[in-house]
């Protein structure tokens, strides 16, 4: 059995990822894991915490992703752009029912200022940043355009996977990222 903690943490990232952070009570939460308030309070001093929690955890998982990435291909960082796009292919059924995590969650934040926003926009510049460096590994012309390129390209088939305007954007971002690897 897991503990009242694991159940908190698995509830609120559940409730996160489903409903987006300004829809997610503590009620909910405690609903969910099958506890009390009182129960989320023991291991979490606020919603705030758990939120940033539930961000940093997202951040990590996609920042190993592009470590393995960056690993498994060590020497090719054209086939690291390659499994990049995979791994974001992969994902859009996932998230499809809400979208980016980082672009809805900084949606619902109003203050500019905010903690929880200021670590989505560098981990979104690290990302961007992560992209230019291999497209620069990979000799390709205009590397900073290109990168630019390719970060539209996985954000819009996020947004397009979420509002269902483009069908098989699976096969599309592969054949995307081949045509731009090409040139």
């Amino acid at each position: 059995m897991s503990s009242l903690k694991e159940r908190v943490t698995a509830a609120a990232y559940k409730l996160f990822d489903e409903n987006g952070i300004q829809h997610v009570t503590m009620d909910a939460i405690a609903v969910e894991a099958k506890t009390t308030k009182m129960g989320i309070y023991r291991h979490y001093d606020s919603r705030d915490a758990l939120i940033q929690d539930w961000l940093t955890v997202t951040i990590n998982r996609y920042c190993h992703a592009l470590n393995e990435i960056e690993r498994v291909h060590h020497d090719d960082p054209r086939a690291q752009l390659m499994a990049l796009a995979e791994f974001i292919s992969r994902g859009l059924e996932a998230i499809s029912h809400r979208g980016c995590p980082f672009v809805n969650t900084i949606a619902e934040i109003e203050d500019r200022e905010s903690p929880l926003r200021q670590q989505i926009e560098a981990h979104k510049t690290a990302q961007a940043g992560r992209v230019l460096q291999m497209c620069r590994k990979a000799h390709i012309p205009n590397p900073q355009l290109t990168a630019a390129e390719i970060t539209f390209l996985f954000e819009g088939a996020q947004v397009s996977a979420q509002n269902g305007s483009i069908q098989h954007i699976e096969r599309h971002i592969m054949t995307i990222m081949r045509k731009i690897l090409e040139r």
